[in-house]
């Protein structure tokens, strides 16, 4: 499988000039805990995640400088100026991680383990000549594996799996109760949902959708209900 296969597709980005307030709101919103960071061009430029957002001023997280060895007083090695740019910075692009690392659409999923594992990140910008397509995440990965594992010895189909889950995002585009391109994998013509769902009828038309789709086996429903917190 390749990552066009498994990826997100309905990124949610943002620009280098983006207030870190707007950030924060988006991260609650969207229900997700980092963005890719695009010019104009839909180019990535940096990424940005919730961890940017720990020690800030506004909310008294803030690393309280320590005393520092005379040493570093003199050589001016001291660090103290990052801690100072990740708790005051206005924007996101004075907070991003530049040069992030990035892959083709045609990446396979062993190659985005390699780069997840060795880079130590939780996910990677999918790029289709140069420009921002999509993330996939570690889970994405293990919904592959999940999807895989469960419909190994199902026969083959006419329609490709990769022709189906794009006739399925076509369908599911710009309708507010679907997720075009999030947590759906499509393995051996056997259509997977995963993720939260707010209701039942979201879920039955997400499955009628599917069913819909030339080539479609079946749908296996992995997705839990949405958490509600309490008091709301």
């Amino acid at each position: 499988m390749l990552a066009r296969d498994v990826m997100t597709s309905s990124v949610v980005s943002v620009k280098p000039d983006t207030t870190v307030h707007d950030l924060a709101a988006l991260l609650v919103q969207h229900r997700i805990s980092a963005a890719p960071v695009v010019d104009e061009d839909k180019r990535v430029i940096g990424m940005i995640s919730e961890g940017d957002l720990l020690r800030r001023d506004e909310i008294d997280t803030e690393k309280k400088p320590h005393r520092r060895s005379w040493w570093l007083e003199m050589v001016g090695t001291d660090r103290g100026a990052g801690a100072y740019i990740r708790s005051h910075a206005r924007t996101v692009g004075e907070l991003m991680t530049r040069e992030p690392v990035c892959v083709d659409e045609d990446a396979t999923l062993a190659d985005i383990a390699s780069i997840l594992e060795s880079h130590h990140i939780k996910r990677v910008p999918v790029l289709r000549q140069g420009r921002l397509i999509g993330i996939v995440s570690r889970s994405n990965i293990v919904q592959a594996l999940a999807s895989a594992v469960a419909e190994e010895s199902l026969p083959g189909s006419s329609t490709s799996d990769a022709e189906i889950r794009t006739m399925l995002m076509g369908k599911l585009a710009g309708r507010d109760w679907a997720f075009p391109g999030r947590n759906i994998v499509v393995r051996d013509g056997v259509v997977h949902l995963w993720g939260a769902m707010w209701s039942s009828d979201q879920l039955d038309a997400m499955r009628i959708a599917a069913q819909r789709i030339p080539g479609v086996r079946s749908v296996e429903d992995h997705t839990v209900p949405y958490p509600i917190m309490p008091g709301i």
